[in-house]
């Protein structure tokens, strides 16, 4: 730079800083600096920063669920309003709704046996005590399928972690699912919601793997995205509303992949809905009762599970990995035999790291 135009800029400079006083308004005061896009929290909390927050609830798991190496979960769904055997034998308490901490009304919690004793309890608390026994045992399938999930699982010969138990984050059949595979010394995820009303995700999730979402869609983006098997359990509408997504998912093909579902309960389940009612009006195809399968018991939940597990994904990653690792070596030596090592030849570095995420069929 010359030294007039040099001398120019000084002038200017000076000027900027020595500014007249305006006429009745004095001198400005000195501006801070303004915040920057992503760190201006009443932009990012605004309709206009609605869409960054979306995308937010995206990327912020995928990167999560790549540094702790997921490749795929098992789901299970089920009501979130009961404790546990030890808790309903102690006290019993319904919750006010899905996920709260504040307890229901005196007039919906079971009855207790003096009140059903001396005829105080009313017919819906009279209910609600015998079907409360039935909900904890449920709790403790869930916790007890969980595990047998989880150990199998670990026992896979991978570096990725495979069928990881995953839940909405809340109590009552979800924390069973949590807490299952925590006994089981694996790991497991929580999706919790943020709800109007106090709510907490349950203690039982890994902690790297406790989320929490805004957007219910975002929510069930995730239920969906990696899930390779669904486990529902006995619940209320949050049940229903996510297992017929995923079922209509399924049924439309929309999600490319197989993904095996069990109803855990039959009993419970026949009294909520007929489908064949569905069948025989032709609201549904007769096939459309293939996308899942009933359970009444951990063991009889594990084997088809299991089996589906290993006939989708299992035994095709293990036929398509091993030959690859055959043409590698055919490649560069015809006579040699693949080593143990050799089976997962051709897989990238994301194959390791990044989750397995269904693409949208064209």
């Amino acid at each position: 730079m010359d030294e007039k135009k040099q001398s120019d800029v000084s002038a200017g400079a000076q000027d900027a800083t020595h500014l007249p006083a305006v006429p009745g308004r004095g001198i400005p005061p000195a501006l801070p600096a303004a915040p920057l896009a992503y760190e201006n929290s009443t932009f990012l909390n605004s309709a206009d920063g609605r869409l960054i927050r979306i995308v937010a609830e995206y990327v912020e798991p995928l990167a999560r669920f790549r540094r702790e190496k997921i490749r795929d979960t098992v789901v299970f769904f089920g009501s979130a309003r009961f404790h546990g055997r030890e808790e309903a034998d102690h006290a019993l308490e319904l919750l006010e709704n899905t996920g709260s901490r504040k307890a229901a009304p005196s007039h919906e919690q079971p009855a207790t046996a003096p009140a059903i004793a001396d005829g105080t309890a009313t017919e819906l608390q009279r209910k609600r005590a015998v079907s409360a026994v039935e909900m904890a045992r449920y709790y403790e399938d869930a916790r007890r399928l969980a595990a047998m999930l989880t150990r199998w699982s670990m026992e896979l010969p991978t570096r990725e972690q495979r069928f990881v138990i995953t839940s909405g984050g809340g109590p009552g059949i979800m924390e069973a699912a949590n807490r299952g595979a925590w006994e089981a010394g694996g790991k497991s995820i929580g999706l919790n919601i943020k709800l109007p009303f106090e709510q907490f995700p349950n203690p039982w999730i890994t902690p790297a793997l406790n989320f929490e979402f805004h957007y219910f869609f975002m929510r069930k983006l995730w239920f969906a995205y990696l899930s390779k098997a669904l486990v529902v359990f006995p619940g209320g509408f949050g049940t229903l509303d996510e297992m017929f997504e995923l079922l209509t998912l399924a049924q439309t093909h929309k999600l490319a992949k197989k993904i095996t579902v069990v109803i855990y309960g039959r009993e419970y389940w026949k009294k909520v809905f007929n489908l064949e009612v569905l069948v025989d009006t032709g609201a549904i195809s007769p096939k459309d009762l293939d996308l899942f399968q009933f359970a009444d018991s951990p063991e009889e939940a594990f084997a088809i599970l299991q089996r589906g597990l290993t006939e989708n994904y299992l035994v095709p990653e293990a036929e398509a990995a091993a030959a690859s690792a055959t043409v590698a070596g055919s490649a560069e030596n015809p006579t040699a035999e693949p080593s143990e090592g050799d089976l997962m030849a051709g897989w990238t570095f994301d194959d390791f790291l990044s989750p397995e995420i269904a693409k949208t069929r064209r």
